[in-house]
């Protein structure tokens, strides 16, 4: 009997070691958080693994994952981390490639984007799960249909600047905002390398596509005379929300505020500008990430491997409204007006670079941006020719 209950002993405590117990760091709140605290309990329930959901302020979660996962201190997969991180926290050491671990089935079933985002140095390092970008929002009691070429974007953008109110608003001197029009005439941040890397040694946001862009911008404000000195994103954001802005260049993150000023609003991609190529914003992924020294891998992975399955990503979206990157949940909610506008312009940008390099881009480039609509006869190519050259420098440590 002594032997019999020894050996269920063991069998147990074999069992208990197998199932094990994962930790989740996430900064969801609300419904998102509940729609993870359950998901736990069902992986729990399906699996034997415990799984323990933190929370952690989103601000402290890079410096303590990186601090802390060699020391056996951080979590042991976090929901969910923005993609730009992933080329600190992969370079680190911290982050487990994923790559092995995601079948091609499951790569084929997700916007191309969302993929290239989370990749760093020709490795997968998280799992993708939802995106955003900018894109056109406009009133629809003054925009019934959105305009689909530039000439009609600016008939209506015209019609509307009357003085008491605005036909295009938005954040001038902000790179994100601005990165659509670079991308329409050409430029580019990073090169790429052969093995789809990105390489901080080619820099794109010079030369005629730069200038391009640039004098485009400054036209917006000086030939076309849409967008007055002074506007920012709260300028641009309360004409929106006081009704008196016809269309404006805007995230789901601003919807909220939207819905609640009663706004009946649609979502649509900004029209090519004149002489350029088709406009698409930068984008941005978030993702579910596993600690590189996590000693439950498996579970943590296969518990990540669920959160982002379609099913999931449709039932994060009712949750929080997030827009899916998984094509099986986008065809789920492809009546969802604000889902179809979004995952749009989502298809049509380019994932902001997730390596260290974009550190030094933003300070010069919005700079550049201040300088080049600072005053009517600013001179672009000049501006344009300093930051590449202040941003080269600041890159190679000079």
């Amino acid at each position: 009997m002594k032997k019999l209950w020894m050996a269920a002993l063991v069998l147990l405590m074999g069992m208990a070691m197998a199932a094990g117990q994962i930790t989740v760091w996430t900064h969801f709140g609300g419904p998102e958080l509940e729609f993870l605290k359950d998901q736990a309990q069902r992986y729990e329930k399906a699996t034997g693994v415990k799984v323990q959901v933190v929370e952690v302020p989103f601000g402290d979660i890079k410096q303590k994952f990186i601090l802390g996962a060699p020391q056996g201190e951080a979590a042991d997969l976090v929901v969910t981390v923005p993609h730009d991180w992933v080329g600190e926290m992969a370079a680190a050491g911290v982050l487990e490639p994923v790559g092995k671990y995601a079948t091609q089935d499951y790569l084929s079933g997700l916007m191309p984007v969302a993929v290239d985002a989370f990749s760093y140095g020709g490795k997968l390092f998280g799992l993708p799960m939802n995106a955003e970008s900018v894109a056109l929002i406009y009133n629809k009691d003054l925009v019934q249909t959105p305009p689909a070429t530039w000439d009609e974007f600016l008939a209506l953008a015209k019609k509307y600047t009357t003085g008491d109110t605005f036909g295009f608003l938005y954040d001038l001197g902000n790179p994100y905002f601005n990165y659509g029009w670079f991308k329409a005439y050409g430029a580019y941040v990073f090169g790429k390398n052969p093995d789809g890397s990105l390489n901080p040694g080619d820099l794109g946001l010079g030369g005629e596509p730069g200038y391009k862009a640039g004098q485009f911008i400054k036209d917006l404000r000086y030939k076309y005379e849409l967008i007055p000195e002074g506007v920012d994103y709260g300028v641009a954001d309360g004409a929106f929300k006081d009704g008196v802005l016809a269309m404006i260049l805007n995230g789901p993150w601003a919807l909220g505020d939207y819905k609640k000023a009663g706004l009946n609003f649609g979502i649509a991609p900004l029209p090519a500008p004149p002489g350029g190529d088709a406009w698409g914003p930068f984008v941005g992924v978030q993702g579910v990430v596993v600690n590189a020294y996590s000693k439950n891998k498996i579970a943590a992975v296969n518990f990540a491997k669920a959160l982002v399955n379609p099913a999931n990503q449709v039932a994060f979206n009712k949750a929080g409204g997030r827009i899916p990157v998984s094509l099986g949940a986008l065809e789920q909610l492809k009546d969802d007006p604000v889902v179809k506008g979004f995952s749009t312009t989502i298809a049509m940008g380019d994932p902001m670079p997730n390596i260290p390099a974009m550190g030094k881009v933003w300070g010069p480039w919005g700079n550049a941006l201040a300088l080049i609509t600072q005053k009517p006869d600013s001179d672009v190519k000049k501006i344009i020719d300093d930051m590449v050259a202040e941003i080269t420098k600041a890159i190679k440590g000079e």
